[in-house]
């Protein structure tokens, strides 16, 4: 916990970041953090980028639409900031997500394996 407190502040300071909440009955059902890469992101042509760091939605909150609604809030704010593209990325296994982003109009544009080792 400690350790995402200190990412999340240090991101919320970021001019180049952004988080967004998702109340429900005044309680938060979920949020999304987004920011803009202008490394190369894989099958964009343009820089910088808006990417979508990561989205959570409460599993009882699920299925109410709360998850477009905060990608459209990231997308609009990355427009604001320039961007005419919209980046994203998830892991291989993860066919929750996967659905999610081609429903919401991402297109799929590589796939990858990173690998790592000790020396």
């Amino acid at each position: 916990m400690d350790e995402l407190e200190a990412e999340f502040s240090e991101t919320l300071l970021c001019e180049h970041s952004a988080f967004f909440i998702k109340y429900s009955n005044h309680v938060p059902a979920g949020f999304a953090q987004c920011g803009l890469r202008s490394d190369y992101v894989e099958g964009t042509e343009s820089s910088p980028v808006g990417y979508l760091e990561g989205i959570f939605v409460n599993a009882d909150d699920r299925k109410k639409g709360y998850a477009s609604q905060l990608l459209l809030a990231c997308e609009q704010w990355a427009k604001d900031m320039g961007c005419t593209e919209f980046a994203s990325d998830c892991e291989l296994d993860n066919i929750d997500s996967l659905k999610f982003h081609m429903a919401m109009g991402f297109d799929e544009a590589n796939r990858i394996i990173c690998f790592r080792k000790s020396i």
